[in-house]
């Protein structure tokens, strides 16, 4: 397995070869709030996974990539909704709640915000890292199962969602508990995936309500 990393805590050298990542200095260029943008759209291209039009969720959101590429394809016409127990900078065209996931209400405040269900969630929440493969893998599966428990709840018939998750001994469990809710199911590493990552996206289509 790989070995799991942190972009945000990592030793100087590593930051510097952060600086020469294509995906990195192309998301400074192009004005990407992160290089993870990059990867929602390897996502989208490959699973057509977001739609014009759209409503889109956006759970762990900051610092925001991930919802500037969701608001780019679902347009005018489209919705995204970028949530995180952080606050995130203000985004043009993009409602923002800065709402922890784990309090009480939280997914009645998501309902309600949504004013209904959306058509995508989308989930790149990830645990800060404490060293220990286990405990970061559990941390990590847990995130996921939070994330599919709002998806339960706002997401429409039909609905698509994708989650990251740390590979490990619960990754196979927590396939399952997807494929019991869609009908069309896939662990992926988009190319923009650091190579040393542990980590994998859960694409997931046809949300049976």
């Amino acid at each position: 397995m790989p070995k799991l990393i942190d972009e945000t805590a990592m030793p100087r050298a590593w930051l510097r070869k952060r600086k020469r990542d294509e995906y990195y200095r192309a998301a400074k260029r192009t004005g990407y709030r992160s290089r993870a943008a990059y990867k929602l759209r390897q996502i989208v291209e490959k699973f057509n996974l977001i739609r014009e039009g759209d409503t889109v969720l956006d759970l762990g959101a900051a610092p925001g990539g991930w919802s500037q590429v969701a608001k780019e394809i679902v347009g005018e016409a489209g919705t995204v909704l970028a949530v995180d127990r952080v606050r995130i900078r203000d985004m043009e065209g993009i409602s923002i709640m800065t709402l922890d996931l784990e309090t009480d209400g939280a997914v009645e405040r998501l309902k309600e915000w949504a004013g209904g269900t959306v058509d995508v969630v989308l989930s790149d929440m990830s645990p800060k890292l404490s060293g220990n493969r286990s405990m970061d893998h559990a941390l990590s599966v847990h995130l996921s199962g939070m994330a599919l428990a709002v998806a339960d709840q706002v997401l429409r018939k039909g609905g698509k969602a994708v989650t990251k998750v740390f590979q490990g001994d619960m990754y196979n469990d927590y396939l399952d508990s997807v494929r019991k809710r869609f009908s069309f199911v896939k662990g992926h590493r988009p190319k923009a995936t650091i190579s040393e990552s542990a980590e994998m996206y859960v694409i997931a289509k046809g949300f049976r309500g």
